[in-house]
């Protein structure tokens, strides 16, 4: 007897692969970076009570924008790998328009190439010669 069906039969359905990639979504780090702010830090200071979030809402990590239970969770997390590793990659400042811009090849639109001026060209011709 063969085989009746294949094996990993959800694979191509487009539905499910988005629902655990939103599932698993974390905020991103240039938001995390402007929470971590000074001027924000007395929004979470003292958080509202919120019976819908994990513990309340009390034990809010910020640089890793995780909701735990109770204390002893939230310890155990800031002493574990992910958080220590959440925190070496917010030491960098997030990237800006204009680096972005700038590592696709891209100008702002404000600066032009210069082009060369004909003395110079004069100049280069006669070193070479």
């Amino acid at each position: 007897m063969g085989r009746l069906r294949r094996s990993r039969t959800h694979k191509g359905i487009r539905d499910i692969q988005r629902k655990y990639r939103t599932r698993q979504y974390m905020r991103d780090i240039d938001q995390i970076h402007d929470d971590i702010q000074p001027e924000n830090a007395e929004k979470f200071a003292k958080p509202e009570l919120d019976p819908d979030l994990p513990g309340m809402g009390q034990f809010y990590c910020i640089p890793c924008a995780k909701h735990h239970i109770n204390k002893t969770s939230f310890d155990e997390h800031l002493r574990g790998k992910n958080h220590k590793k959440r925190l070496k990659v917010l030491k960098d400042a997030p990237y800006s328009q204009e680096e972005a811009d700038r590592a696709a090849g891209l100008m702002p639109a404000d600066k032009k190439a210069k082009k060369p001026k004909e003395e110079d060209m004069e100049v280069e011709k006669k070193a070479v010669a």
